[in-house]
């Protein structure tokens, strides 16, 4: 059995990383399933119900921004994409991972660039990673007001920037990234 394996959040300033590993029938026919970053958001929340609904496995890995602060971004793409296939559940022989290699996976992980666009289940995980971190991220809105995380989705978008400038990092700000390195220091050395 064949799954594929993406994941979404490596860039922002705030919030998890995701990963989605998504197993689908030999003969499913999803329309309009694509890499996520060509779709709207309406379009991805469809099709999220429609691959759910014809998936035969499917698994998330979420990765803390605390995670990605204390291990660094290449360790937590491997602990995502593990915890993923993991979540996947049990008969998978092979997945096939969008993107470069990441180092410290054996044989039953093939890597492919633009792996979303060669492979429906891949581009299924591409979209079940970004409509869950999205969804987490319209969560945060209400737990951290004030950064717009509703609509930027923790990217380092101007009005983000601004809104850290005059509110300072909330609880789940990456303080491993540029610009928050400088206020992380200040934090461990006041």
């Amino acid at each position: 059995m064949l799954a594929g394996i993406d994941e979404a959040g490596r860039g922002p300033l705030a919030g998890p990383l995701v990963a989605a590993a998504v197993r689908l029938p030999a003969d499913a026919d999803l329309p309009g399933v694509d890499d996520s970053k060509k779709l709207s958001g309406a379009t991805r929340e469809r099709l999220l119900g429609e691959i759910l609904a014809v998936c035969e496995s499917w698994g998330t890995g979420v990765v803390t921004p605390e995670e990605i602060d204390d291990g660094g971004m290449s360790l937590a793409v491997r602990t995502a994409f593990s915890r993923a296939a993991a979540a996947a559940g049990p008969g998978i022989h092979l997945f096939l991972v969008d993107g470069l290699p990441v180092a410290g996976f054996g044989p039953a992980f093939r890597f492919q660039v633009r792996g979303d666009a060669a492979s429906l289940c891949v581009a299924a995980a591409s979209i079940v990673a970004k409509v869950t971190r999205d969804r987490i991220m319209i969560r945060a809105e209400s737990e951290h007001p004030g950064y717009g995380f509703a609509s930027n989705k923790g990217y380092g978008t101007p009005d983000h920037l601004e809104a850290l400038a005059r509110l300072g990092p909330s609880s789940i700000h990456r303080m491993s990234f540029a610009p928050l390195r400088e206020e992380r220091q200040w934090r461990l050395f006041p």
